[in-house]
């Protein structure tokens, strides 16, 4: 991923320092229970512990000529052992180490993201709170459908966060999992009690059952719930760009002082931070097709996925921490028009309130057809001009008749703040 999009601290993560960090990681706790169990003398482990270490151009000077990157990694590492190599990489097979430390970075990329999706949360839970009773319209077809609140509608995203949170949670557990089992899974060296035991000690599980490599859906379905991730992020910030319309305004995303919204028109003020992300959001997806072309190999493995992941995790894991940092840090700084939502409220002429009419007269017994006819006619003449559209039903005598005492909470806009308190409830906010 390019720099503008990644953050320090997955670039750390991802860095190649840090992925034969955890490679070595895996290698020294496989010399410790080697030791523990007497294949190896206590002193070679001491001493392997001791010196052990690599630098980065000096595999990469060996992986020019061995065409084999772990194969250079274990020469370089070999080169600060002297002639205690020779237990370095005892009874293993590349991806051994390999997709263990994968699993080891997944974890660590999970857990950063989830803290992300966390304040994600708070910063809703606050801004639902604080416009709990804030009256807008609601829409559907990007039409006014009901009264609505702004709270309401964030905690519609509260709601998405909280299942997301959930869904990381189980995938971090999906790839806590490492494998020791050899070149094609079978335990020729090291027994299963021993894969146990080492991958306890870098907080992993063992794979149920294994190949050369962890089964590629463990890594799918990660990389699913980071597009999951990505499709909510995306679902906030294009709800930011359509409130941001000039024939909108109830809703800006940040313009801090001094940004300029356009090279030939000084006024525009663009949902540029928004639409970056909903950008975003495609790329994130793109890449679980990948994920899951990923998933069949040729028998025991081929290498076709490595190419592929070696961008895909660093990028997916890089790109959603990103968005979510961003959209927290919108939803913190957006600029709320509560005034002019209340006033397109107001504005409607009282057509929000055919659906609430409609359901009173179904329950007086007037046949459904004709009066849904008779209620779509003074809306469209309200809509067109003139009386509004509750004056229109007043001088509806059958209509009136009807309806009776529940006629004025009819055309109250504000009677849906009494029940704000239902979705605040259901997430624990209050």
């Amino acid at each position: 991923m390019i720099k503008r999009y990644t953050p320090k601290i997955m670039a750390d993560l991802w860095s190649e320092q840090a992925k034969w960090e955890r490679v070595l990681k895996v290698e020294l706790a496989v010399i410790d229970i080697y030791a523990e169990d007497g294949i190896i003398p206590l002193e070679a482990a001491s001493e392997i512990h001791e010196r052990a270490a690599f630098d980065i151009e000096r595999i990469d000077k060996y992986e020019q000529t061995v065409k084999h990157d772990v194969i250079a990694f274990l020469e370089a590492v070999g080169d600060s052992l002297d002639e205690y190599k020779r237990w370095l990489h005892l009874g293993l097979t590349s991806y051994d180490v390999i997709d263990t430390a994968l699993s080891m970075a997944l974890t660590r990329a999970g857990a950063l993201i989830l803290v992300q999706l966390h304040n994600l949360r708070d910063s809703l839970a606050k801004q639902a709170v604080i416009h709990k009773n804030t009256l807008m319209p609601g829409r559907t077809h990007g039409v006014h459908a009901e009264p609505y609140t702004l709270g309401w509608k964030i905690c519609n995203w509260i709601a998405e966060t909280d299942r997301d949170i959930k869904r990381v949670e189980r995938s971090i557990e999906t790839v806590r999992i490492g494998k020791l089992s050899g070149a094609v899974g079978t335990y020729p060296f090291i027994t299963p009690d021993q894969e146990e035991r080492i991958l306890s000690a870098l907080d992993l599980q063992p794979d149920t059952v294994s190949t050369q490599i962890i089964a590629r859906d463990r890594h799918a379905e990660f990389l699913s719930t980071l597009a999951l991730i990505s499709g909510l992020v995306e679902r906030i910030a294009l709800e930011i760009r359509l409130l941001q319309h000039s024939e909108v305004e109830e809703l800006c995303e940040p313009f801090t002082s001094g940004q300029r919204g356009s090279s030939a028109m000084p006024h525009k003020k663009n949902p540029v931070a928004s639409e970056n992300l909903c950008g975003l959001a495609r790329l994130v997806r793109s890449h679980v097709s990948a994920a899951y072309e990923n998933m069949p190999q040729w028998h025991e493995r081929d290498i076709s996925h490595s190419s592929v992941e070696r961008v895909i995790l660093p990028d997916s894991t890089s790109l959603v921490y990103y968005m979510l940092v961003r959209i927290t840090w919108m939803i913190e700084n957006w600029n709320i028009n509560a005034e002019t939502m209340k006033r397109h409220v107001a504005d409607d002429r009282g057509l929000m309130s055919s659906g609430a009419l409609l359901t009173i007269l179904k329950q007086a017994g007037i046949e459904d057809r004709d009066i849904y006819r008779r209620v779509q006619q003074h809306a469209t003449e309200a809509r067109e001009g003139g009386a509004t559209f509750a004056e229109r039903i007043r001088k509806d005598e059958e209509i009136v008749k009807a309806v009776g005492e529940k006629l004025n909470e009819l055309f109250n806009d504000e009677a849906v703040l009494k029940r704000t308190d239902i979705p605040l409830k259901k997430l624990g906010l209050l």
